[in-house]
């Protein structure tokens, strides 16, 4: 029996694993957590019957209280809720499919208990990989990815040393505003932004693919995943989403993962891991139906964003950290029509320029820095 808890249950990635779930009778549900959706959250906690459930928002504890009053699962809030969800005994893994670095916390509690990662949290590598994957060794504890991008690596990588590796090749589907100009992109609307051309994710998420932050933070999290350095990590515009991502080795032979753009293959991958599970939920790929596939530079000009996250990753200790929470606030006034597109970038890169990052990277400073460069961003606007 695998006992898996998810952080971010109410979530894009949290809601598909769910579904991944309820096709094996071998994995049992043991805690679940919210930031707010109190409603879908109590009726996941009817479903599933998980020991602890968490609700981050401390203003709707005594609400999602009062839903499952009937039930026998504990319920918590806050940080706090988070950390029990994280260190439970009832669980073996944990899905971490929040967003944003609140997931932090709960990573490194989750790996001191002795719980395998499934990660979904990007930021957690971003801000603290130098932290994490040592930790990580050092408890035993493997860090599984469920980005489609870092699955299909680790998934080209299955029987070959990562010593081998020539190149990463991360792709990125490009947007919905692929070969847009500075001008043109000037008056786009968050309705546009939100517009994927192909997957379906949460809105930070997607305004980030807009953008290229997302890819930034990728190649980020790929340095750290598979310990290369970040300058080989290559990202390619593949507009299909068909080709995940693929791994260049030494003697220049290159592995690729394909598959359909549906998040659930990469979910049940980490679940079932070292073992493939047939699941009717995957989506089948039909190679004759796909057309062309085609493969391009980034225009990091226009998109400055993913520029802007590796060079804070080169810069290194506390900088992701200050690049990544003034870009979840710079979305967040986007997403509220403070700000225009072009202004995410601008935003980003004052903090980044503006802030002295020069303490001692601890998972202390880290939340410490976290907080200062979301105050610094807001001022700024």
């Amino acid at each position: 029996m695998k006992n898996l808890s998810i952080i971010g249950s109410t979530g894009s990635i949290g809601t598909q694993a769910l579904g991944v779930a309820d096709y094996f009778d071998d994995i049992r549900i043991t805690g679940l957590s919210a930031h707010s959706n109190t409603k879908l959250l109590s009726e996941q906690i009817r479903k599933y019957k998980p020991a602890k459930a968490c609700i981050m928002d401390e203003s709707k504890y005594a609400e999602l209280k009062a839903l499952v009053s009937d039930t026998d699962t504990r319920i918590f809030c806050g940080m706090e809720g988070l950390l029990e969800i994280a260190a439970q005994d009832e669980s073996d893994m944990l899905l971490t499919s929040v967003v944003g670095n609140v997931g932090l916390l709960p990573t490194v509690e989750a790996i001191k208990n002795h719980k395998k990662i499934l990660l979904a949290n990007k930021e957690t590598l971003v801000t603290a990989g130098e932290l994490i994957i040592p930790l990580s060794r050092e408890y035993n504890v493997d860090i599984l990815p469920v980005d489609s991008e870092h699955s299909a690596i680790f998934q080209s990588l299955r029987g070959n040393s990562c010593k081998n590796i020539k190149k990463i090749l991360l792709t990125a589907s490009g947007g919905p505003f692929y070969g847009k100009t500075k001008d043109e992109l000037s008056n786009v609307k968050k309705e546009d932004a939100l517009k994927h051309p192909n997957w379906s994710m949460g809105s930070k998420i997607t305004i980030d693919s807009a953008t290229l932050m997302n890819k930034g933070l990728e190649v980020i999290e790929a340095k750290w995943l598979f310990d290369v350095d970040i300058d080989d990590v290559t990202v390619l515009v593949h507009r299909q989403s068909i080709v995940h991502s693929a791994v260049q080795f030494c003697d220049n032979s290159v592995i690729a993962q394909l598959g359909a753009p549906d998040m659930k293959l990469p979910i049940s991958y980490a679940i079932n891991y070292p073992d493939r599970a047939e699941c009717a939920a995957l989506t089948e790929l039909d190679l004759f139906s796909c057309g062309d596939l085609s493969f391009a530079q980034p225009d990091r000009e226009n998109f400055p964003c993913l520029d802007i996250a590796v060079n804070s990753s080169k810069k290194g200790g506390l900088a992701p950290t200050v690049m990544n929470a003034a870009n979840e606030i710079a979305v967040e006034m986007f997403l509220k029509d403070k700000i225009s597109f072009n202004e995410i970038p601008q935003l980003v890169l004052s903090a980044v320029d503006g802030l002295d990052t020069k303490d001692s990277l601890t998972i202390d400073n880290i939340v410490k820095y976290d907080a200062l460069a979301r105050e610094y961003t807001r001022n700024l606007i």
